[in-house]
């Protein structure tokens, strides 16, 4: 597949609910990362297929919700071409140091998704 799922993650109004929750259900492997100040992402770990992380939602006031990143190539020139076809974008490429990029959009039907660059080395 030219362009497959990476990541999942959960954006979630009680990361402490949350972990206990997913932790139990499926036995995951759940890592905390400290990620500045104040902000703590955990990573999760399933053995095999796609992993994911945790975080306290960014959007306040926002319902619980997992959202899925697709690999790109090119970051800007994906996040550039989802706009072009209507979507709307709600975080804009953002580096993450020696990791990658992402980028967030809501596409024309009103669902969320997001799009991951792998660093290069």
């Amino acid at each position: 597949m030219a362009n497959p799922f990476v990541h999942v993650e959960l954006n979630t109004t009680d990361i402490n609910k949350a972990k206990a929750f997913y932790g139990k259900l499926f036995g995951w492997t759940l890592e905390d990362v400290p990620m500045g100040p104040g902000m703590t992402y955990t990573m999760v770990k399933p053995g095999e297929g796609t992993g994911g992380g945790m975080q306290k939602h960014p959007v306040p006031d926002a319902p619980s919700s997992w959202l899925a990143y697709v690999q790109v190539d090119d970051i800007k020139a994906a996040t550039a071409k989802a706009t072009s076809l209507g979507a709307k974008v709600m975080q804009d490429v953002t580096a993450i140091p020696g990791m990658g990029s992402f980028s967030v959009f809501i596409d024309p039907t009103g669902a969320a998704l997001a799009l991951w660059e792998v660093a290069k080395k």
